[in-house]
Formats: structure tokens, C-alpha cells, sequence
């Protein structure tokens, strides 16, 4: 399984617009970040988790080293606009037929209202043709790949992460629940929202996702959903445990299979 991180940053991206902090104007192409999205591939699927703002930016870089125009499905965290905000630029993997998009009932109504053109009976020429698929906190099959959902908060928001294989992808949370951690158990890669080292009432801090990594005890873990008050990549990254890792844009990981091999 390879995993490649479309975006790493946090809703307003990096640089900020109008900022001249020190993350903002630094020249290291590690703390340039895109709204956070991920493309795993395993046993020939391609699987999106979310759709950003940026994803056209997105699939513009990753076409440079390896160029497709297929999307198995494309699973949604959550609502929030720095997750889905790219939806209407999937058209362009439209033309072997609709998109499938996973979601639960209340993402999904949230989508068919922000972009109802999509959804209508007589579609206006070019708009992307996407098919909603509601799903609910138990698992579920894309394409012949299991997807387990695991249920987060984002401070009172009820949103999902998911599993496939022997990776987790967590983003935007605040808390997880007591229930939910038997679907962590024996992970090979978890990325994971560190967003900042401040509190924050929606999002983990720095601190609050190490604590996190302690107890999920991953072989690896990546810190993903980063603002510009994160500090510099390179000075933050000397700080952490050996097992944890800074992500940044266009970054690709192998994820170890489920049997070792």
C-alpha cells in the first residue's frame, strides 16, 4: 500500500494569505501545505480521502511523476469546506462514469446543497457526476477494499477517520472516544492532526497528538492538518520522538500489509 499526502495543511493553507510570519516566508518547500488530503493505493485501487479547495493544484503536481485519470472512490471525513471544496474539479475523472463518494447522511445533504447542479435530473453539460454513497460507523467495501470508519470528535461535530489495512488516517480531531480505540490496535502508519502547539477547542494541539500516539503506539506516525503557528518544519520535526514524522506535500509512504509481506 502507498500513501501520498495531497495536502498537509490546515483550512487556510500555507503560506497565509497576507501573513510574513516565519512559516509564511520560508523558502523550505516543507512548509508550503495544501488543505489536507491523502491518496492511498492498494491492490491496484486508488482511494481519495477528501476533496480540498486545492485538489486540482493537487492532481496537477501528482500527474508530474505518475499520470492517471481513475479514482476508485473517495472517501469524506467531514463537511467542513477545506475537505470538500474541491468536489466540482473531480469532472475530470468523470468520463468513465460517476464518481463514488462515501459519506455519511449528514456530509452527504450538506454536499447536495452547497453544489444542487450536480445532483439535478438534467445536468448542465460538464458537471462532474458524482454518486453519493451513505455510510455509517461500521464497515464497508470500496471497490473490494475494506474501509472501517472510526468515529472522532471535532470538538462537538461527530466526523469520521478511517482505516484500510494497517493505516489510520485521523484528521481534525479533538477527542476520540473510549469505544473507538479497538480500531487502532496494531497499526503500521497513523496520520494524525497536530495542528499547533496552542490549545485549540476544535483541533488537537502538538502535545495532545503525541499523547495520542502514545497510546495508539504505531510503528510510524505522521502529523498532518498543520497551521503556520506549527513553527518551522525543520526546527519542530529535531523535537519529536523517533517514531514521528512532520508530513509535508508530496510525501509517499509505504504502508507494511496486514501479513508483513
Amino acid at each position: 500500500m502507498k500513501l501520498r499526502f495531497l495536502g498537509t495543511g490546515t483550512s487556510t493553507g500555507n503560506p497565509e494569505i497576507g501573513c510574513r510570519c516565519g512559516v509564511c516566508t520560508s523558502s523550505d518547500r516543507r512548509d508550503r501545505r495544501f488543505r489536507a488530503s491523502v491518496l492511498i493505493e492498494t491492490k491496484g485501487k486508488r482511494i481519495l480521502i477528501d476533496c480540498s479547495p486545492d485538489f486540482r493544484m493537487q492532481m496537477l503536481e501528482t500527474q508530474k511523476t505518475a499520470s492517471f485519470l481513475h479514482l476508485d472512490g473517495v472517501l469524506l471525513t467531514h463537511e467542513h469546506y477545506d475537505h470538500v471544496g474541491g468536489l466540482d474539479d473531480l469532472r475530470a475523472f468523470c468520463r468513465e462514469g460517476a464518481v463514488e463518494i462515501y459519506a455519511e447522511a449528514p456530509v452527504a445533504k450538506a454536499i447536495r446543497t452547497r453544489i444542487p447542479y450536480v445532483f439535478r435530473k438534467r445536468k448542465y453539460p460538464g458537471v462532474p457526476d458524482l454518486d453519493l454513497h451513505i455510510i455509517e460507523n461500521k464497515p464497508f467495501y470500496v471497490s473490494g477494499i475494506e474501509i472501517m470508519p472510526i468515529r472522532l470528535m471535532h470538538a462537538k461535530l461527530p466526523i469520521f477517520g478511517f482505516r484500510i489495512g494497517n493505516l489510520a488516517y485521523l484528521t481534525d480531531l479533538k477527542t476520540i472516544p473510549k469505544e473507538e480505540y479497538w480500531k487502532l490496535q496494531n497499526i503500521d502508519v497513523l496520520v494524525i492532526n497536530a495542528l499547533r502547539p496552542k490549545e485549540h477547542i476544535s483541533h488537537q494541539n502538538l502535545p495532545e497528538a503525541l499523547e495520542q500516539i502514545r497510546k495508539i503506539n504505531p510503528r510510524r506516525a505522521y502529523l498532518t492538518h498543520i497551521s503556520h503557528h506549527f513553527g518551522l518544519h525543520a526546527v519542530v520535526e529535531k523535537t519529536l520522538p523517533p517514531n514521528v514524522s512532520i508530513a509535508f506535500d508530496k510525501e509517499e509512504v509505504q504502508v507494511i500489509p496486514e501479513n508483513g509481506k
